[in-house]
């Protein structure tokens, strides 16, 4: 794909999240502020394999797309099913029908809950391009703002609620990543190690302000 294409695209994609994020109300931990984390980690996951993978290249449209558009069909704001057709309508003229195709079984397959209950999927050609793209919502994921801004916007809990509520999710799962090795590149192996430490710091961090007394 030429590089003018290639804007095309992320541009397109970007701007459906905007568009759809208004129009399902979804909050900042999934909308933009999420979709370009995912984004900026998985071009950082690409770049690191593709030297030892040079076939990435030619999928690179299918990184990108799924990487911004993954939340689009969120079944906490949405049906699932419902939400990836109307990814797949709005991105058809910038994608091809091969490419489509491989973005929607990659997004309809990355979720932590489905690969914890049914594990990876076969996605062929694609598999690598569904890593690049699932450890790049993983390492989105050690945000702890991120984890607040969901308990708070869309559960509607309160403050303290919420932090007892992102102590459960970090301890139960999020901290859970590695020993689990649910990373396959070097990349994200090593990315994940310095981001848990951060996730431990800002936690401890939360706790001792939240001690305080005025």
């Amino acid at each position: 794909m030429k590089i003018s294409s290639l804007v095309s695209l992320v541009n397109r994609a970007f701007h459906y999240v905007i568009i759809n994020s208004e129009k399902y109300h979804i909050d900042e931990s999934h909308a933009v502020r999420h979709s370009l984390d995912v984004y900026h980690y998985a071009s950082q996951i690409y770049n690191s394999e593709l030297p030892k993978q040079p076939f990435l290249m030619e999928q690179q449209p299918v990184i990108y797309a799924s990487a911004i558009l993954h939340d689009m069909c969120d079944k906490k704001y949405m049906d699932e099913a419902y939400g990836l057709r109307e990814i797949r309508e709005y991105m058809k003229d910038y994608m091809s029908t091969d490419h489509l195709s491989a973005m929607s079984s990659i997004i309809s397959t990355m979720s932590y809950s489905k690969v914890k209950r049914l594990g990876y999927p076969d996605l062929g050609d694609y598999q690598m391009s569904y890593h690049i793209v699932r450890e790049a919502d993983l390492l989105a994921g050690y945000d702890v703002t991120r984890s607040f801004i969901y308990q708070m916007m869309h559960e509607r809990y309160k403050y303290t609620e919420s932090l007892e509520l992102v102590d459960d999710l970090f301890d139960k799962r999020t901290f859970k990543y590695l020993p689990d090795k649910l990373f396959v590149t070097d990349f994200s192996k090593q990315k994940a190690k310095e981001l848990h430490i951060k996730a431990k710091e800002d936690i401890l961090q939360l706790h001792t302000f939240n001690n305080l007394r005025w």
